[in-house]
Formats: structure tokens, C-alpha cells, sequence
């Protein structure tokens, strides 16, 4: 009886540590974990959906789903530390999973414990079923005596079958943002960092695309796309050392970020979004749009406005007689909404360049004796919304505000000042409360007391040039990268609760805060400052890997272009910039007759279009880095009734011959009535319009493309419906 009684106990036993494994799906995708109490989650798969089914009689699981330092020392991890005896190491076991559902989807939450120390990491994942976006991150809470100190702490961990594997990833500088690079994972690392500390999206992106088939191709091929939602320093890296798998992780930069966990705290990382499709890069990046829309962009479902900025019309001379007179323009062309940019406030110190007031946010009565009362005022008669510039984050040495709290500004201990834009600015320390109540405040001020306020453009001009707090303890200095992203966050949150309705824009000196850490806070944001109509074509492209059109600020500016000198004709230009969030950026007054005829005409028909740009499925058809002579998309209604077709001739030669452009995306048993759009000049209408063309001969033997030879910026927009 003793002696089956301990057969018993062993078979119970043995089931207890039995391997659980359990599938995380969303619509078309599958992420398949393993967990056994004693041991570390595995990962096994990730891919196209699958059931427990599928998997019978495979191999093992491949790795840790969240590797971390001293389960392993010869590879990378996800998670390294200093408990509080000094110990560096960690070995992980699973605990318990449990499940909550969401609107959309389902959280899994899944406990593990150091073996020794009283550590808990807790990973999660949360399925969005409808977009195919699995979110990852984790919670590390610090149950010792004594602080810890996390030396390296990512978001996310995916192992990748080592093959023909590629990479697509953005990078740039200030005014040449989001240029796409394209290459072939080998042995060795793979690193995508940003250590700008403020903003995070100038030089590369904190987002990358993995194509498992081969060299990328836009609608073909299965990819992985990867989004860090971070507004901070962060890296991306893949590893490939002698295993079968290339190592994908992705996080918070650990430089110098160690970052200081006290007692009973709990630090969160950032979530790592991911997403599969078999349909190549523009099959992810129509997933990450439609999760995007859904609320990773503040009122996503909600069309946006056609604009005019003051910036390039008017720089910083902002008066009140100039700012009624482009109000009334863009009212006459069919504009909704005005946007004052900088140059409109200060009082001891005038805002008349960039070297000094900021921070002094109170209206200048010199150039607004009428204050922002008769903006407000003018705009009503005028007939169109109106909004204002701040730089909420930042102040200058010569302002008021920086006399009055010197101890508000990051600064490295006693050494001098490092400057950023105009030699005289610096940021504020958004680790501070007092520092964050006053960020709000800028905003409280302007909703509050003047409720009529529509939309705010939100700008940040400058890299952390100093690194150091006063606010922060002298011994927890290298929380600075990571504390400051989070205080900025506060406020953010502050401003969504009280003012959850009103229209907010990111700008960072153009697209340097162009990240979903941000813009769960954010209507858009500027794309760049670069609005040379060639130049954004590649800009925008780019961005678009990523970023939904509804989301992307794109104005029609003038000619010659301020920043690149260029001279386009207004057709391409209004093309251009008709692809996303349609905006003006210049003097109307200065438009000839023709221009602004054209101008208004073109906003009415936008107008026409602009649900299917803002909230169409995307197709890229023609890369302009796969050919320099074209490029192209479109934007197709979920139920395929309408689309709209942009093609752009890139540079001109005489004798030149384009390649048939193949659509996408429509019903292949349906025909569909082409109808051009912003028409220039009826002799260069193309013949295409007012034809009737199946969906299957437009997607799969393309059009004809007609551009004159002697235009150099040629262009095209078909407006197609189904009859």
C-alpha cells in the first residue's frame, strides 16, 4: 500500500510539472508559448494562426521568451540586473498565467519569480484581434530589502529562423526624415539606437519590418513588423551568433540609463507591438494603421481639418492685421482651420527669433493689442477654427521664466550650459513635479480660458544637451533618460483627461517626436520640416511604413521652396501633399490668380477624397527607390467601392518610358469608373479619364501612366469608383 501510495504521488507530481503550452492569437496570427512550473516561459512560435493541433509531435520549445542574465552568460538577454546584495544574476521560473478580455482582444498576464530572490517579472501579452497586433512588455517589481539596479531592461524578445532574412528600418537627420534602408541580416549585431533624449525620431525610428522570404517586397511575402511605444532613448538590436535563430530584441537604451528600483517599486517597460502578415511590407503596415486608428492616435475615427499654418508666410512676424488677412484667405479657398505658429508672445523679452522668450507664454499686446480674444474673434467671422504654437518643454536663457527658476533647467552639476536652437535654449527637468505642473499649465491656460482654442501645435526644437537633474537625488542621476520621458508622460495624460476633445499636433524640429510612445496623445504630427513637394515624396513614403495618412501633416508650401530652393508647379504640389492630412504652410496673398484658383479647387476635391486617404487601407505600388523615374499609391475603402490612385513622375527625359502601374487592393470581379482630379489644364487631362476598367486588368496588367515629356513634375490622382 506504502509503496503504491508513492507511485501516486510521483504521477501527480510528474503531471504538476507538466508542460503547459498555449496559443496567442489574434485573427490571422499566432504566437505559441510554453510554461512549466520550475522553469522560464519558452517561445516556440510565431507566424500565420495556427491551433494546438498543428503542433502535434513537433520539437521542443526553442528559447526563453524573455531571456535574461544568468540563465545564460555566452548570449544576449533581455534583462540584467543588481539585486540588492550585489548579486548580477538571474534565473527565472514560471509561476502562474491568468486572462482578462478586452473590447478587442485578450491580456495574458504571466508571473515568474526568481529562483532565489524575491523578484518578481511579470510579462504580458495583449492580442488586438481585428489588426493582428500582439503587444508585449513587462513589469519588474522589486520585492528585496534594498533598492536594485536594472542595468538593462527591454520591452520584448523573438526569436527569428535564421534564412534569407532582411530588415527594412528608417533613418535621416532634421529635413530629410524617414528615409528607408533596406539590408540583409548577417552574423554579427544589428543595432537601431537613439540617444537624443527629447525626441527620438530625427536620425532612425524605434520601429523595423523583417521580411522571413528574401529581399522585401510590398505585397508579397511574410514580414514581421516590430513597434517600440516609447518617446525616449531606445535600441533595437539584432543578434546572430551560432544559434539557428537571429535574436530579435527591443527596449529602453540602456545608455547611461541604469536605472534605480527602490523597494516594493514596480518598473514598467514600453510595449513592443508586433504583427505578421503574409501579404510583405505593405500587408504589416496596413495592420499597424488599423491599429493605429483604433487608438494608438487620439481620435483616430475622426476626419481632420484642411489647414493653414503661418509658419512659412509669415515666420515671426505675427500681427493681427497679417493673421486676420490668412484667415480670410483660407476661408476663401475652403479651409477649415488656422494655425498660428511662433513668434506671438512675450512680454519683458519679443518673441522675434529663436534665441529668446520661450517659456514667457503670454501674448505680446504689440503685435496682438487685441490679445488671442480678437484671434478668436476674427477667426468666427472669418468662418474657420484656429489654433496656436507652444513649446511647452523648453525655455531660453533670456526669458523670464528662466530668471525667475534657473533650478527648473537640466544641467550637468557645475559645468557650463550646453545650448540647443538659437544658442539659447534649454530644457526644462520634466522629472520635477513643480516643472510638470507648469508644462500643464501652459496648456490648462490656453483651453481654459479660451474654450473656442481648436487645435495646438506642440513643438520640441532641442536635443537633451545637458544631462543631469537638480530635481533627481545624486544617486539616482541615471534615471534621468527614463524619468523624463516619464514626467513628460504625466502631462500628457493631465491634458488628455481635462481637454480629451480638442486637436493636438507633435512636432519635434519636423518628425523628431514621430513615435507611439507620443501619439496615443496626438491627432498627428508634422511630418517635416523639409515641404519641398520631391523631397517629401521619399519623406513620406517612409513614414508611411508606420504611420497611418489620417496622422500625417502634409502641407502645400511655396515656390521656389524655402528650403531647398526648388521650383514646382502648384498640380504636384497640392498631389504631394493630397496624400495625408492635406495643409498649406504659406503666404496666399502671395499666389498668383491662377494659383489660388487652382488652390481652391484642388481643396474641393480633396474634400471628396479625404475619408478614403485618412481612413483607406494603403497600397505603396511604386517605390521611388526602386525606380527613380516613379512613384505611386493608393488608397482602397474597406468594401473596395472607391479608391484613389496618386502617381508622381519624378524626373524628366525626353524619349521616357514608364512601366505599366499595377493597382491594388480593389474587387478583381468589378468594374471601375476612372475619374481624374486636380485637373492643371484640359489639354493635359489623361485619357484614362471617364473609362471603365475591371479591378482585374487594373491590378494585374496596370495603366498606362501619359505624362508629357516636357513637365518635369508631372502628376496624377484617379478617383475610382465602382458601378
Amino acid at each position: 500500500m506504502k509503496k503504491l501510495t508513492l507511485l501516486l504521488l510521483s504521477f501527480v507530481a510528474a503531471m504538476t510539472a507538466q508542460a503547459k503550452d498555449f496559443i496567442i492569437s489574434t485573427n490571422n496570427s499566432s504566437l505559441m508559448l510554453t510554461a512549466q512550473e520550475g522553469d522560464a516561459l519558452k517561445v516556440r512560435y510565431y507566424g500565420d494562426k495556427i491551433t494546438m493541433q498543428d503542433f502535434d509531435g513537433t520539437p521542443k520549445a526553442w528559447m526563453d521568451a524573455y531571456p535574461v542574465f544568468g540563465t545564460s552568460y555566452n548570449y544576449p538577454s533581455c534583462l540584467q540586473l543588481q539585486h540588492a546584495d550585489g548579486n548580477q544574476t538571474l534565473a527565472l521560473e514560471y509561476k502562474n498565467m491568468t486572462e482578462e478580455t478586452t473590447a478587442d482582444g485578450t491580456i495574458y498576464r504571466i508571473e515568474m519569480q526568481d529562483k532565489i530572490y524575491p523578484l518578481n517579472v511579470t510579462v504580458f501579452y495583449q492580442t488586438h484581434n481585428a489588426t493582428d497586433i500582439i503587444e508585449t512588455w513587462t513589469e519588474i517589481t522589486n520585492n528585496e530589502k534594498k533598492e536594485i539596479i536594472l542595468n538593462h531592461y527591454d520591452s520584448g524578445f523573438l526569436p527569428i529562423r535564421r534564412g534569407d532574412v532582411w530588415t527594412s528600418h528608417l533613418h535621416g537627420t532634421w529635413a530629410d526624415e524617414t528615409r528607408v534602408t533596406t539590408e540583409k541580416v548577417e552574423m554579427g549585431g544589428m543595432y537601431i539606437a537613439n540617444t537624443d533624449g527629447s525626441r527620438n525620431a530625427h536620425t532612425t525610428h524605434p520601429e523595423l519590418m523583417i521580411s522571413l522570404d528574401g529581399k522585401p517586397q510590398e505585397n508579397s511575402g511574410r514580414c514581421i513588423g516590430a513597434v517600440l511605444c516609447w518617446n525616449g532613448n531606445y535600441k533595437l538590436r539584432m543578434e546572430t551568433t551560432d544559434q539557428d535563430y537571429h535574436l530579435f530584441f527591443a527596449g529602453i537604451d540602456d545608455f547611461a540609463s541604469q536605472y534605480h528600483l527602490d523597494k516594493g517599486k514596480t518598473f514598467t517597460t514600453p510595449k513592443l507591438a508586433l504583427t505578421y502578415s503574409d501579404k510583405g511590407l505593405g500587408g504589416v503596415s496596413r495592420n499597424i494603421h488599423k491599429w493605429a486608428r483604433g487608438g494608438m492616435i487620439a481620435h483616430g475615427d475622426r476626419k481632420r481639418d484642411i489647414l493653414l499654418n503661418s509658419w512659412e508666410g509669415v515666420y515671426f512676424n505675427i500681427n493681427e492685421e497679417g493673421m486676420a488677412g490668412m484667415m480670410n484667405d483660407i476661408a476663401s479657398l475652403g479651409g477649415e482651420l488656422f494655425v498660428m505658429d511662433d513668434g506671438w508672445f512675450g512680454d519683458k523679452y519679443q518673441r522675434n527669433d529663436d534665441c529668446t522668450t520661450l517659456g514667457d507664454w503670454v501674448v505680446d499686446k504689440k503685435k496682438l493689442p487685441h490679445g488671442i480674444e480678437g484671434l478668436l474673434e476674427q477667426s468666427k467671422k472669418a468662418g474657420v477654427k484656429f489654433g496656436i504654437w507652444i513649446e511647452p518643454e523648453f525655455t531660453n536663457t533670456k526669458s523670464e521664466l528662466f530668471e525667475k527658476h534657473p533650478d527648473w533647467v537640466l544641467t550637468a552639476g557645475a559645468r557650463p550650459l550646453q545650448y540647443g536652437r538659437g544658442g539659447t535654449q534649454v530644457l526644462l527637468d520634466m522629472t520635477n513635479p513643480k516643472v510638470q505642473d507648469f508644462a500643464f499649465k501652459v496648456v490648462d491656460d490656453l483651453f481654459g480660458n479660451f474654450p473656442d482654442l481648436y487645435y495646438i501645435k506642440w513643438d520640441a526644437n532641442t536635443p537633451m544637451e545637458n544631462y543631469g537633474s537638480p530635481y533627481l537625488p545624486k544617486d539616482k542621476q541615471s534615471n534621468l533618460y527614463v524619468d523624463y520621458v516619464l514626467g513628460l508622460e504625466k502631462v500628457f495624460k493631465r491634458v488628455r483627461a481635462k481637454y480629451p476633445d480638442k486637436v493636438i499636433q507633435a512636432c519635434g524640429s519636423g518628425g523628431g517626436r514621430t513615435n507611439y510612445g507620443a501619439m496615443p496623445y496626438f491627432d498627428e504630427f508634422w511630418v517635416s520640416d523639409n515641404t519641398d513637394a520631391l523631397q517629401r515624396i521619399y519623406i513620406q513614403w517612409g513614414t508611411s511604413y508606420f504611420y497611418p495618412a489620417i496622422s500625417m501633416g502634409q502641407h502645400v508650401s511655396t515656390s521656389p521652396n524655402h528650403n531647398t530652393g526648388r521650383v514646382i508647379p502648384i498640380k504636384f504640389r497640392f498631389d504631394v501633399a493630397s496624400s495625408g492630412r492635406l495643409g498649406m504652410e504659406m503666404q496666399p496673398k502671395e499666389m498668383s490668380k491662377e494659383e489660388f484658383a487652382f488652390a481652391k479647387k484642388a481643396i474641393e476635391e480633396y474634400k471628396g477624397i479625404r475619408e478614403l486617404v485618412q481612413f483607406g487601407d494603403q497600397y505603396r505600388l511604386v517605390s521611388p527607390y526602386d525606380n527613380p523615374d516613379l512613384a505611386s499609391l493608393m488608397y482602397v475603402a474597406e468594401n473596395k467601392e472607391k479608391a484613389v490612385f496618386f502617381a508622381y513622375k519624378l524626373r524628366s527625359f525626353k524619349i521616357q518610358r514608364f512601366p505599366l502601374v499595377r493597382m491594388a487592393g480593389l474587387d478583381a470581379n468589378a468594374m471601375y469608373k476612372i475619374r481624374e482630379i486636380n485637373v492643371a489644364e484640359e489639354k493635359h487631362r489623361s485619357p484614362l479619364d471617364g473609362k471603365v476598367v475591371s479591378g482585374r486588368v487594373l491590378m494585374n496588367t496596370g495603366i498606362e501612366m501619359n505624362f508629357d515629356d516636357y513637365d518635369q513634375f508631372a502628376s496624377r490622382v484617379f478617383e475610382l469608383v465602382k458601378q
